[in-house]
C-alpha cells in the first residue's frame, strides 16, 4: 500500500499547482497593463491639460476629472480612437493621399526617413507572402545545436563568391518587436510550412502554441526562401 504523502509534500504540490494556475493570469495582466499604459501615455500630454482646464472651470462638479484613473482611462480611449481612425483613413483615398504626403515629409528628415522607411518595409514584408517561397524559417542560433524561428526579409549575395545569403530577422520572446538580424547562408536555412501568424503565436506563447511537428534539419540541397 503506498505511503500517503506528508503534509510538506501536499503543501508543495498545492503551491506548484497554484503557481502554475496563476502564472498565465499574471503574465496576461503584465502584458495588458504594459500595453494599456503605453497607449495611454501617448495621449496624456494632450488629455491632462484639457481635463485640468475643465476641472478649473467648474471645480465643484468636475473636480473628479483630475483623478489619475480618469486621466489614464480617457487617454487610453483617445489613443485607441486615433488608431481606429488611422485604420479607417488608410482604407480611404483621402487617407492614402494623406499618408503619402506624410511619408514625403518624413523622407526629407535624414534620420527619421531611415527609421520610418526600414520599419515600413519590414512590416510590409511580414504582411505579404511571396509567390513560391516560405517566409518563416529556422536557423542555427545561437549555435549549431539550437534553432530559432526567423523571418526571411531578403536574399543577398556574397560580393566575392556570389554565395546566396539570407537576411533573417529573429524575434525575441514574448516581445517580437525586438530581436536580432542574422545573415545566414541559404543552405543553412531550414524552411517551414508555417504562416507568419503561426510563427508569431509560437514566439509570443513561448512555444506553448505550436504544431505537433517541425522540420529541425535543413533538407539536402534545399534553397532558402527568396524575399
Amino acid at each position: 500500500m503506498p505511503t500517503p504523502p506528508s503534509l510538506g509534500q501536499r503543501l508543495q504540490r498545492l503551491f506548484l499547482t497554484g503557481l502554475l494556475t496563476l502564472l498565465p493570469i499574471w503574465l496576461t495582466w503584465v502584458v495588458v497593463k504594459f500595453v494599456f499604459a503605453l497607449l495611454s501615455d501617448l495621449s496624456r500630454p494632450l488629455v491632462d491639460p484639457a481635463l485640468a482646464s475643465l476641472a478649473a472651470a467648474n471645480p465643484r462638479s468636475l473636480s473628479w476629472l483630475q483623478d489619475p484613473w480618469v486621466a489614464t482611462a480617457l487617454a487610453l480611449v483617445a489613443t485607441v480612437a486615433v488608431i481606429l481612425l488611422s485604420g479607417w483613413l488608410a482604407r480611404r483615398v483621402f487617407g492614402q493621399r494623406l499618408l503619402r504626403w506624410f511619408e514625403a515629409l518624413v523622407a526629407r528628415v535624414p534620420l527619421a526617413s531611415t527609421i520610418y522607411g526600414s520599419a515600413r518595409k519590414l512590416l510590409d514584408i511580414l504582411q505579404t507572402q511571396p509567390d513560391g517561397t516560405q517566409r518563416v524559417v529556422l536557423i542555427d542560433f545561437p549555435h549549431d545545436q539550437m534553432k530559432s524561428v526567423g523571418f526571411v526579409t531578403r536574399v543577398i549575395r556574397d560580393q566575392d563568391s556570389g554565395r546566396e545569403l539570407a537576411a533573417v530577422y529573429v524575434p525575441t520572446t514574448p516581445n517580437p518587436t525586438s530581436g536580432y538580424l542574422e545573415i545566414v547562408p541559404v543552405e543553412k536555412v531550414t524552411p517551414t510550412d508555417w504562416t507568419v501568424d503561426q510563427a508569431m503565436s509560437f514566439i509570443i506563447s513561448g512555444g506553448a502554441v505550436s504544431p505537433d511537428t517541425i522540420p529541425f534539419a535543413p533538407p539536402g540541397g534545399a534553397q532558402a526562401p527568396r524575399a
